[in-house]
C-alpha cells in the first residue's frame, strides 16, 4: 500500500496506459461497424457483393480506388447518403486512406438503413500495401 501512496503518478500511468490497450477491443465488440481485413473484404467481395464506399476527399481519389467503389467523401456524406438507400440491403465497406475517417460514418449509414457495416482494417494504404487491384477511374 505504501508503493502506490509514493508512486501514485505512476500507477495512474499503469492504469490509463492498460485502458488506452483493451479499448479498441472493448470498440470493436460493441460497435455496429466491424473492421475487416483486405483478406475478409476480398472474401465478402467474391461471396456478399458488397458496397465499397470511398470516403476519401476528391484529391485523395487521384491515386485510385478499390474497383467498383462508390465514391463520396466524408464531408458529403450526410447530404448526399439518400444515394445509398437503394443498397441498404447488402453489405457495406467504408474505407478511406489509412482506416482512422471511416468510423465517422457509422451514424449516417445506420440511417440509411444498412445493418451489416465495416471498415477496411489500414484503409486503401493496407488494401495497395497487400498488392491488390486498384481502379483508376
Amino acid at each position: 500500500m505504501s508503493f502506490i501512496q509514493n508512486n501514485w503518478l505512476l500507477v495512474v500511468v499503469l492504469v490509463l496506459s492498460g485502458a488506452m490497450l483493451v479499448w479498441p477491443l472493448i470498440r470493436d465488440r460493441t460497435s455496429a461497424m466491424k473492421s475487416i481485413t483486405t483478406l475478409g473484404v476480398t472474401r465478402l467481395i467474391n461471396s456478399g457483393n458488397p458496397v465499397l464506399l470511398d470516403l476519401r476527399e476528391t484529391k485523395e481519389v487521384e491515386g485510385g480506388r478499390l474497383p467498383n467503389a462508390v465514391h463520396i467523401p466524408l464531408s458529403q456524406l450526410k447530404d448526399r447518403a439518400g444515394e445509398l438507400g437503394k443498397f441498404a440491403s447488402r453489405p457495406v465497406v467504408a474505407y478511406c486512406d489509412r482506416g482512422q475517417r471511416s468510423r465517422g460514418a457509422l451514424a449516417v449509414l445506420t440511417g440509411v438503413g444498412f445493418k451489416e457495416i465495416y471498415e477496411l482494417a489500414g484503409g486503401i494504404r493496407a488494401w495497395k500495401d497487400a498488392g491488390l487491384p486498384i481502379s483508376r477511374a
